[in-house]
């Protein structure tokens, strides 16, 4: 299999995506918002022929128009679905849609990233990541005790290589607030 770009998302449903940002801009913003990011970053990396993209969908039965194969996330945590969707590929990365920054050249900078390093990781402002690849030597749980949407999510996660290389790729702003949002020059 070639290497693969998996975008990780929830289904566009009313009320029941972005909901810390629509807490400030609404439901039917946070929704359009969600569902622009998702179907322009899906479009964007399914054109490049340097890998192949498919979107991790949840909930599971979600039906989505979108120019990429869709898979389900499955059951479990987080750790345990991404793990799931990245073991797809030999070499895999996932990233979310709330980024409005990512190109399909760090999806690419990324997996060739993978060819030195076993993991590779795109720090988030926020102390999260907005992309994780990894390549064939990978820990068996390497999303064990992360502490999610926290400014911890990227060192806990780093934690669980001690034994393997890893990467970093430019820092990016994910979107989860309005005032990332208007940061992001997206809200006035």
């Amino acid at each position: 299999m070639r290497d693969l770009a998996i975008v990780f998302a929830r289904a566009p449903r009313l009320g029941t995506v972005k909901r810390r940002l629509a807490r400030d801009i609404g439901d039917r913003a946070a929704l359009r918002f969600h569902t622009t990011m998702l179907t322009s970053l899906v479009r964007r990396l399914a054109r490049d022929r340097r890998f192949d993209t498919i979107v991790a969908l949840t909930p599971d039965r979600a039906h989505v128009r979108l120019p990429a194969p869709i898979i389900p996330q499955g059951r479990g945590d987080l750790g345990q679905r991404m793990l799931r969707a990245l073991g797809r590929a030999r070499r895999a990365v996932l990233v979310g849609c709330d980024i409005p920054g990512i190109t399909a050249n760090d999806i690419a900078t990324a997996l060739h990233a993978l060819g030195r390093a076993d993991a590779v990781f795109g720090p988030a402002q926020d102390g999260g990541y907005w992309l994780v690849g990894l390549g064939p030597r990978r820990p068996a749980t390497p999303f064990a005790a992360v502490r999610w949407s926290t400014e911890h999510a990227l060192a806990d996660t780093i934690a669980n290589f001690p034994r393997h290389r890893t990467a970093r790729l430019r820092t990016l702003r994910d979107v989860d607030t309005v005032a990332d949002l208007k940061a992001q020059g997206g809200h006035r």
